[in-house]
């Protein structure tokens, strides 16, 4: 009887569903796309590895920095499996008329490790390279193809804000991070970077730590040799934790999908609002029925459960409705806009179920009213 009522009044149906629908479509597309953004940046994150720290040093003038000599040795811990010293700037690579501006790091052998970076072709930087301060470079994959095109760098000479230096090497294709392309870099010795920028001492260090559960000690002791390297002084430098990251971006990406499923909600109240409202105009239309009803024997709630149907099936029509649009949104989504869109089964049955108890929330009322119309009231109504 409930579906009977439904059909027989297909546009009205229809545009009673329709904040129900645009409701559920909306929590699961945007929770969705929430969640997708949620999982990309956390992959980015922990490629790169959980078990890293990084050290800032934001000190200036010469007693409030540090040299790559001491950078190793405050580094030098038993549970550190590799540490990279770094000094880096934006500088203007140039070969013949070819130029580009990239990232140029100084750093030690130990960048390879540290940063996940595999070679393509030659050889990384070497202790001796940084021993003899010698102008030697190995080229991130795009800059090596911007520079050189499809010809072998490894042997070739190219300019680094004017000063030549030597390709010794190329990296393998890493991709995008957090921090941007991973391909748009030249590696040279730290101690040939700090005369190329003019710029003495250490402005960061990567640490690997060779296990997760150790990175608390590490970070303590890491801080107390700091600390004493710079006299208690703890504003000239900073460790973070790679798993601070993480942690903070998930608790601010939760509480974002819980703001954007918030708003999406919002629809459903609207929703069950236009259910009430169709509810009580059905129940006004139909007092010659209700009153015919319960004059041969329905009882009260009898009238009061027909009613709650009907809102039930409305909505719970209009949720099923949701989900599929929901699905079919955040598919359209991820393939026309590239972005990374997570599904989530638990979410989908939340806003199936939330949609359900608004129909029964919001058809209380007419379907109370109408129970308690009298019938020869009712059986007199024109």
């Amino acid at each position: 009887m409930a579906f009977k009522s439904i059909l027989a009044n297909k546009m009205r149906s229809l545009l009673t569903m329709l904040g129900i629908i645009i409701g559920v479509a909306a929590v699961i597309a945007l929770v969705g796309v929430g969640q997708g953004t949620t999982k990309n940046v956390t992959d980015q994150v922990q490629s790169l590895g959980t078990n890293l720290l990084t050290i800032n040093i934001t000190g200036r003038g010469s007693k409030t920095t540090v040299d790559y000599k001491e950078a190793k040795d405050i580094t030098a811990k038993n549970d550190i499996q590799y540490s990279a010293p770094m000094n880096s700037s934006n500088a203007t690579v140039k070969n013949g008329t070819q130029s580009v501006s990239v990232n140029v790091v100084g750093s030690t052998a130990d960048y390879l490790d540290v940063k996940d970076y595999k070679l393509a072709a030659g050889r990384f930087v070497s202790q001796i390279d940084l021993d003899y301060y010698q102008k030697i470079a190995v080229l991130g994959s795009t800059t090596a193809t911007d520079l050189f095109g499809t010809l072998d760098p490894v042997g070739q000479s190219f300019l680094i804000n004017g000063v030549r230096y030597k390709v010794v090497g190329v990296l393998a294709t890493k991709g995008s991070s957090l921090t941007g392309s991973n391909d748009e870099v030249v590696v040279i010795p730290i101690t040939s970077a700090e005369r190329l920028f003019k710029s003495k001492g250490v402005k960061t260090i990567s640490v690997q730590v060779a296990s997760s559960d150790k990175m608390t000690a590490v970070t303590a002791e890491l801080e107390a040799a700091l600390s004493a390297k710079f006299r208690g002084n703890t504003n000239s430098y900073r460790v973070f934790n790679q798993q601070d990251l993480l942690d903070s971006f998930s608790s601010i990406s939760d509480t974002l999908s819980l703001a954007l499923g918030g708003v999406a909600a919002i629809s459903l109240l609207v929703g069950g609002i236009g259910i009430m409202n169709i509810m009580l105009v059905s129940v006004t239309e139909r007092t010659r029925e209700i009153g015919i009803r319960k004059a041969i024997g329905a009882k009260k709630r009898d009238i009061l459960t027909q009613f709650l149907i009907e809102a039930i099936a409305l909505s719970g029509l209009g949720g099923l409705l949701g989900v599929g649009i929901g699905i079919g949104t955040a598919q359209i989504l991820s393939k026309a806009m590239g972005m990374t869109v997570v599904l989530s089964m638990p979410i989908m049955g939340l806003a199936f179920g939330f949609s359900v108890f608004i129909g029964v929330v919001f058809g209380l009322f007419p379907a109370n009213k109408a129970s308690n119309l009298r019938p020869i009231e009712a059986l007199r109504f024109e």
